[in-house]
Protein backbone atom coordinates (compact mmCIF):
# COMPACT_ATOMS: atom_id res chain seq x y z
CA UNK A 1 0.00 0.00 0.00
CA UNK A 2 1.45 3.35 -0.82
CA UNK A 3 2.58 6.25 1.80
CA UNK A 4 2.40 9.38 1.58
CA UNK A 5 5.56 10.97 3.26
CA UNK A 6 3.83 13.25 7.08
CA UNK A 7 5.42 16.24 5.99
CA UNK A 8 3.56 16.06 2.51
CA UNK A 9 0.14 15.04 4.31
CA UNK A 10 0.73 17.72 6.87
CA UNK A 11 1.35 20.92 4.45
CA UNK A 12 -1.18 19.79 1.42
CA UNK A 13 -5.08 18.72 0.88
CA UNK A 14 -5.16 16.04 -1.35
CA UNK A 15 -7.52 17.34 -4.02
CA UNK A 16 -7.89 13.69 -6.27
CA UNK A 17 -6.37 10.85 -8.04
CA UNK A 18 -5.05 10.61 -11.29
CA UNK A 19 -3.78 6.98 -12.83
CA UNK A 20 -0.21 7.61 -11.11
CA UNK A 21 -0.16 10.55 -9.33
CA UNK A 22 -2.03 12.03 -5.92
CA UNK A 23 -2.76 15.78 -6.97
CA UNK A 24 -2.35 17.44 -3.60
CA UNK A 25 -2.69 21.17 -3.16
CA UNK A 26 -0.08 22.95 -0.57
CA UNK A 27 -1.72 24.76 2.43
CA UNK A 28 -0.82 28.49 1.19
CA UNK A 29 -3.08 30.61 0.02
CA UNK A 30 -0.25 33.18 -1.02
CA UNK A 31 0.54 30.91 -4.15
CA UNK A 32 -1.62 27.98 -6.54
CA UNK A 33 0.61 25.32 -5.50
CA UNK A 34 0.17 22.18 -6.60
CA UNK A 35 1.93 18.79 -6.20
CA UNK A 36 1.67 15.56 -8.07
CA UNK A 37 3.56 12.54 -5.86
CA UNK A 38 3.44 9.55 -7.71
CA UNK A 39 1.86 6.74 -5.59
CA UNK A 40 4.81 4.37 -5.47
CA UNK A 41 6.74 3.73 -2.25
CA UNK A 42 10.18 4.31 -2.07
CA UNK A 43 10.92 6.70 -5.16
CA UNK A 44 12.95 9.62 -4.14
CA UNK A 45 14.29 10.40 -8.47
CA UNK A 46 12.29 10.34 -11.57
CA UNK A 47 14.65 8.33 -12.66
CA UNK A 48 13.86 5.36 -10.21
CA UNK A 49 10.15 5.16 -11.97
CA UNK A 50 9.70 2.55 -14.28
CA UNK A 51 9.70 3.53 -17.77
CA UNK A 52 5.66 3.27 -18.20
CA UNK A 53 5.43 5.25 -14.93
CA UNK A 54 7.94 7.70 -16.23
CA UNK A 55 5.98 8.65 -19.36
CA UNK A 56 2.16 8.58 -17.16
CA UNK A 57 4.13 11.39 -14.67
CA UNK A 58 5.30 13.10 -17.80
CA UNK A 59 1.62 12.68 -19.30
CA UNK A 60 -0.08 13.99 -15.65
CA UNK A 61 2.77 16.87 -15.63
CA UNK A 62 1.74 18.45 -18.56
CA UNK A 63 -2.00 17.79 -18.41
CA UNK A 64 -1.76 19.49 -14.93
CA UNK A 65 0.47 22.23 -16.05
CA UNK A 66 -1.49 23.43 -19.13
CA UNK A 67 -4.57 23.34 -16.88
CA UNK A 68 -3.25 26.00 -13.98
CA UNK A 69 -1.31 28.14 -16.87
CA UNK A 70 -4.53 28.33 -18.69
CA UNK A 71 -7.04 28.54 -15.19
CA UNK A 72 -5.06 30.87 -13.66
CA UNK A 73 -3.72 33.04 -15.72
CA UNK A 74 0.20 32.66 -14.95
CA UNK A 75 2.72 34.63 -15.99
CA UNK A 76 4.81 31.76 -15.79
CA UNK A 77 5.02 28.57 -13.99
CA UNK A 78 7.25 26.70 -11.70
CA UNK A 79 7.66 23.07 -12.31
CA UNK A 80 10.68 21.20 -9.87
CA UNK A 81 11.24 18.42 -8.46
CA UNK A 82 13.16 19.38 -5.51
CA UNK A 83 13.29 16.57 -2.65
CA UNK A 84 15.81 18.21 -0.25
CA UNK A 85 13.63 18.24 2.88
CA UNK A 86 11.06 15.56 1.84
CA UNK A 87 12.85 12.78 -0.54
CA UNK A 88 9.99 11.33 -1.52
CA UNK A 89 9.22 11.91 -5.43
CA UNK A 90 7.09 14.81 -5.57
CA UNK A 91 6.35 17.31 -8.30
CA UNK A 92 5.67 21.44 -7.54
CA UNK A 93 3.65 22.80 -10.05
CA UNK A 94 3.34 26.42 -8.84
CA UNK A 95 1.35 29.41 -11.11
CA UNK A 96 3.90 32.85 -10.62
CA UNK A 97 2.77 36.44 -11.41
CA UNK A 98 4.95 38.89 -11.70
CA UNK A 99 2.94 40.65 -8.72
CA UNK A 100 3.56 37.78 -6.22
CA UNK A 101 5.33 38.46 -3.28
CA UNK A 102 8.38 36.81 -4.30
CA UNK A 103 8.56 37.08 -7.81
CA UNK A 104 10.89 36.46 -9.64
CA UNK A 105 12.67 34.70 -7.16
CA UNK A 106 12.15 31.13 -6.13
CA UNK A 107 9.07 30.42 -3.21
CA UNK A 108 10.65 27.92 -1.27
CA UNK A 109 11.81 29.32 2.44
CA UNK A 110 10.61 33.21 1.87
CA UNK A 111 7.66 33.56 3.79
CA UNK A 112 5.36 31.69 5.56
CA UNK A 113 2.68 29.75 4.84
CA UNK A 114 -0.80 31.10 5.14
CA UNK A 115 -3.46 28.64 5.17
CA UNK A 116 -6.29 28.82 3.02
CA UNK A 117 -10.24 29.97 4.68
CA UNK A 118 -12.65 27.73 3.82
CA UNK A 119 -14.14 29.67 0.72
CA UNK A 120 -10.73 29.91 -0.72
CA UNK A 121 -10.27 25.98 -0.11
CA UNK A 122 -13.52 25.36 -1.81
CA UNK A 123 -13.15 27.94 -4.73
CA UNK A 124 -9.69 26.55 -6.10
CA UNK A 125 -10.46 22.87 -5.42
CA UNK A 126 -13.75 23.15 -7.28
CA UNK A 127 -12.42 24.97 -9.94
CA UNK A 128 -9.49 22.42 -10.65
CA UNK A 129 -12.28 19.33 -10.14
CA UNK A 130 -14.29 21.52 -12.97
CA UNK A 131 -11.41 21.42 -15.18
CA UNK A 132 -9.82 18.05 -14.51
CA UNK A 133 -12.77 15.76 -13.91
CA UNK A 134 -12.67 13.94 -17.22
CA UNK A 135 -8.64 12.82 -15.59
CA UNK A 136 -9.12 13.08 -11.54
CA UNK A 137 -10.92 11.02 -9.16
CA UNK A 138 -11.93 12.74 -6.04
CA UNK A 139 -11.51 11.83 -2.67
CA UNK A 140 -13.78 9.10 -2.28
CA UNK A 141 -13.44 8.77 1.91
CA UNK A 142 -15.18 12.14 3.23
CA UNK A 143 -11.92 11.96 5.69
CA UNK A 144 -9.88 13.17 2.89
CA UNK A 145 -12.11 16.01 1.77
CA UNK A 146 -11.13 19.58 3.41
CA UNK A 147 -14.00 21.46 2.02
Amino acid sequence: MFELDPVLSRDSILVGHFSLCQLRLINDAQFPWFILVPQRNDITEIYQLVEEDRQQLMAESCLLAETLHDAFSATKLNIAAIGNQVPQLHVHHIVRYKADPCWPGPVWGKLPAVPYGKEDLAEILQKVYSLLSDDLTLPSNDAERYY
